[in-house]
């Protein structure tokens, strides 16, 4: 029409039918006169952003610190960012520069780095072959995870085949140590079934010898890729980047984790078992994902040994009069019928495996001490059937707080040493204990108790016995013999009349 002004929005609908249709049609259906289709066919082309026009319609916000304080920054340190030099602005030169302007001035930088910015890092992407590589790394977790309410410091060993994106997770409690590594790995090659061509790691200590003049592997990383007929390798030091193919999926598998730990609702669980099951089950489902590849990769994998190498230390140990054993700067308590025995232990990354002779005796979780300090594993159920034949000593055994089993047999023993006799507290404490062991219910017996002392009434051990203690009661099976008359006579001289 005559004095309307034609919108953007008009011009953009007439442009674009404009590509297949002829002028007058595009015109109509942008609602626009054919003079003005032609106009704007004549128009020299601009961006819809300039309205058609070829100058600045506005001052340039950046016209009084570009050339004199930007430029000069950006030429002298390239890591220099956009926020940093913007902070710089807004503290030191309000007189020039707008914080408004903050939108551009980072693309007036994006767009000069675009034309005289150093030459950024690219990422090569592989082409991975079925079969050939391995990859395996060792990855620290963030997540507060608990067990039994105590936290629980952990890693993971992850390996992974690129060219399927399998994988596999374990966790590890005492650092990247060789027996993590070889345990780690043996299980992963059982899970997957075969062996690839190389495998590849970043430096670790646990492989390799880290500093020219030594030999490149450990003997016993040596022996270990020998025995699976596996050729390692490594990336460059300090390049991590080089092992690429795990470092992302580090942070997407430990990512699953966190998620599946906030969707639960809990970060504690039982014992460290049922965390190990919680975490495989969900790496198993990630491998679901691409089970069809990973069966097209496990055809090329190599067969496994018929033998595994060792994936523990052993070490003799005495058991001391007090019935423990020290290891790796910890103390842990057998039972008590192992004292003054030698035995042999297998140390593996998580437990303990005590050998007397060849025969195994027991196995144990392994505790790691703090770096510099000693540290304690102690189960009173190895002690308590000796100590409470002589409950006095339970008050000034070094072993004595290790002995509570948790927060509520400790609250316990602070209210009996506060409100019963010296002698009496420790007693009780002691028959408590015992209770706890006989009965099985460790962790009833305890909350049954720290309940009753917040009514302020302790109850007695005659008490938690009756309620705790089952006895089974076996009825004897009697068989009757009913003896016949005649062997009554027999024993009656001149029979029954005579």
């Amino acid at each position: 029409m005559p004095g309307t002004r034609i919108s953007h929005q008009q011009v953009t609908l007439y442009m674009k039918h404009r590509k297949q249709k002829n002028q007058s049609v595009a015109a109509a259906i942008a609602g626009i006169s054919e003079r003005s289709a032609r106009r704007i066919d004549q128009a020299t082309p601009t961006r819809a952003s300039d309205n058609g026009r070829g100058r600045r319609t506005r001052k340039d916000p950046l016209e009084d610190v570009w050339d004199s304080i930007v430029l000069p920054r950006l030429q002298s340190d390239p890591t220099i960012t956009a926020v940093g030099i913007f902070d710089d602005l807004c503290a030191n030169h309000t007189d020039k520069f707008k914080p408004s302007a903050r939108r551009t001035l980072e693309r007036r930088i994006h767009k000069w780095r675009c034309f005289h910015g150093p030459a950024k890092d690219v990422v090569f992407l592989q082409t991975h072959l079925p079969g050939v590589l391995g990859i395996c790394d060792f990855t620290h977790v963030k997540s507060p995870v608990t067990i039994a309410g105590e936290p629980l410091k952990h890693m993971f060993f992850h390996y992974r085949i690129p060219a399927s994106g399998w994988a596999f997770i374990a966790v590890v409690y005492g650092g990247e140590s060789f027996v993590a590594l070889a345990e780690g790995l043996q299980r992963a090659f059982t899970a997957a079934g075969g062996t690839p061509k190389k495998l590849r790691t970043d430096s670790l200590s646990a492989a390799y010898r880290n500093h020219p003049d030594a030999v490149d592997f450990t003997e016993r990383f040596a022996e270990l890729t020998s025995r699976y007929g596996i050729k390692p390798t490594r990336n460059n030091l300090g390049v991590a980047q080089e092992n690429g193919a795990i470092e992302g999926p580090h942070g997407h598998s430990k990512s699953q984790v966190e998620q599946a730990l906030k969707i639960r609702g809990s970060y504690d669980f039982e014992s460290r078992a049922v965390y190990e099951s919680f975490v495989c089950d969900i790496v198993a489902r990630r491998n679901r994902r691409i089970h069809d590849k990973f069966l097209v990769e496990q055809r090329e994998l190599r067969a496994l040994p018929n033998d595994t190498t060792a994936t523990f230390s052993e070490h003799y140990v005495a058991v001391s009069r007090s019935s423990t054993i020290a290891i790796k700067r910890v103390t842990y308590t057998v039972p008590s019928r192992l004292v003054g025995s030698r035995l042999l232990v297998r140390l593996y990354d998580s437990r303990l495996a005590l050998f007397y002779g060849q025969d195994l005796v027991m196995e144990m979780e392994r505790v790691y001490a703090p770096q510099n300090s000693r540290a304690r594993s102690v189960n009173y159920q190895h002690l308590i059937d000796i100590l409470v034949k002589k409950p006095g000593a339970f008050r000034s055994s070094q072993l004595r707080d290790d002995l509570l089993p948790d927060d509520n047999y400790r609250a316990i023993w602070r209210y009996v040493d506060d409100t019963l006799a010296a002698d009496e507290a420790s007693y009780y404490m002691v028959k408590l204990l015992h209770l706890a062991k006989q009965s099985g219910c460790e962790r009833q017996l305890g909350h049954f108790v720290v309940d009753a002392i917040g009514q302020r009434q302790l109850p007695a051990i005659r008490t938690c016995e009756e309620r705790y203690l089952i006895v089974s009661r076996t009825r004897p099976t009697l068989t009757v013999k009913q003896h016949s008359l005649s062997s009554y006579s027999a024993m009656i001289p001149r029979g029954l009349h005579g």
